[in-house]
């Protein structure tokens, strides 16, 4: 029996794998399983990168870039190399001025050398065309340099020669500077401007406390909304999100005719206050302030609601019944036990319309007065009608800046409420 036991083969058993082997395997399957993940998302990022970053990274450049006079005027800014801007320059720079208005192909190009001169000089413009359009200029340097201050004296005035001496470098602060009322004096220096030129940093407040406001009755709108809407059961509630939704599904257009309808002095608005005896004559709604502010309020009051919505649905209504169930009194129970679970979705709603309301341009230009036009406004114009694309995208920048630093404060403060929760 013994003997029968020993002869038989012993049974084998499957040897494990080693770890090294193992680990391998697992570290190749996770490669594999983020390299599918990339690929899927890799449509998106290119979309992304082609219709937002590229345009961002393009108006910063622009917000920058400075090629008109270094283009159109190469020899005579280094002819003005070394200048101290204190007196006109040498015959020297006059002869290099006309030889290059003389190889500029054609008036469109001494246009844009104009005006971007111009906006620093007031009266550059009617100079340089003036120049372009002379006959060409024969003889010694200073022969050149009397017929153009015969021509017109302001040519023997340092002040053209500053803006042209300034602007000779391909890239510079002064669009920049200019959006928050700086700027570079004759000798390169930064100083605030004169005080009947500062407009952007009013303009920019005045952007600001319209937003802030907006932001606010949108919050005190919307709050009790979304609270009445998490309450109800999910079939009711849902029916009325379609209404709290159907302004998305309007033109903006649309939306702003329709409250010049109504707010105008004899609008559906001022007739109901007069009929109800609230008033006796109409008041003024429409292109002033007040009806900025109502119009924006309703286009941008469903990007507060859906945010609050979202996290008071999430809050177990138990937590109320319990503090009330141990005492507290309903209102301060809400507000001590509810009201700070809802704090995601308060900072949430808040940052998506205040940076909504900040960009907004068509609602405050059909709406609002000329006190009433935000910062989006003048980047039109100036994109429209100045066709001074530097400072649009300067603009542009600046309006960016806030944002990011509007996200980044949102940021910080979410993530000290969590770590204190």
């Amino acid at each position: 029996m013994h003997a029968t036991a020993a002869a038989a083969p012993l049974a084998t058993t499957p040897s494990a794998p080693p770890a090294g082997t193992l680990r391998q395997a697992l570290s190749r399957a996770e490669a594999r399983r983020k390299w599918r993940a990339f690929a899927l998302t890799l449509p998106l990022l290119v979309f992304l990168l082609l219709t937002l970053l590229v345009p961002i990274a393009a108006l910063l450049q622009r917000g920058v870039e400075n090629p008109e006079v270094a283009n159109a005027l190469p020899t005579t800014v280094q002819a003005l190399h070394g200048w101290d801007r204190q007196a006109a320059p040498g015959p020297a720079a006059y002869a290099a001025l006309m030889s290059d208005l003389a190889r500029l192909p054609d008036s469109s190009d001494a246009g844009a050398l104009a005006r971007r001169l111009n906006s620093d000089m007031p009266g550059a413009r009617s100079l340089v065309m003036g120049a372009f359009r002379a006959p060409p200029m024969q003889g010694t340097p200073d022969a050149v340099r009397e017929q153009l201050i015969a021509k017109d004296a302001r040519w023997g005035e340092p002040l053209l020669w500053r803006a042209i001496a300034k602007n000779g470098a391909r890239w510079t602060p002064d669009y920049l500077l200019a959006s928050v009322d700086l700027q570079r004096d004759a000798l390169g220096h930064i100083e605030r401007m004169p005080e009947e030129q500062r407009a952007f940093g009013g303009i920019l407040l005045r952007t600001f406390h319209i937003s802030l406001v907006v932001t606010l009755v949108c919050l005190l709108l919307g709050y009790p909304l979304a609270w009445w809407l998490a309450q109800l059961p999910a079939r009711q509630a849902n029916v009325l999100m379609i209404l709290v939704l159907v302004p998305f599904w309007t033109s903006i257009l649309v939306r702003v005719a329709a409250w010049i309808v109504l707010l105008q002095s004899e609008g559906l608005v001022n007739r109901g206050l007069m009929g109800l005896g609230i008033i006796e004559q109409p008041l003024a709604l429409l292109f002033n302030r007040t009806g900025v502010v109502i119009a924006m309020v309703h286009i941008l009051l469903p990007f507060m609601i859906l945010p609050l919505y979202s996290v008071m649905k999430s809050v177990p209504p138990t937590y109320l019944r319990a503090a009330v169930s141990l005492g507290s009194a309903p209102l301060a129970a809400f507000f001590r036990v509810y009201v700070p679970q809802t704090y995601p979705g308060i900072g949430a709603g808040v940052l998506l319309v205040f940076i909504l309301a900040i960009g907004y341009y068509v609602t405050p230009a059909l709406l609002g007065g000329a006190d009433d036009q935000m910062l989006s406004y003048y980047i039109a114009r100036y994109t429209n009608v100045e066709v001074n694309w530097g400072m649009a995208c300067a603009l542009g920048a600046l309006l960016l800046a806030a944002t990011l630093v509007l996200y980044g404060v949102y940021r910080r403060f979410g993530k000290a409420e969590l770590s204190l929760g």
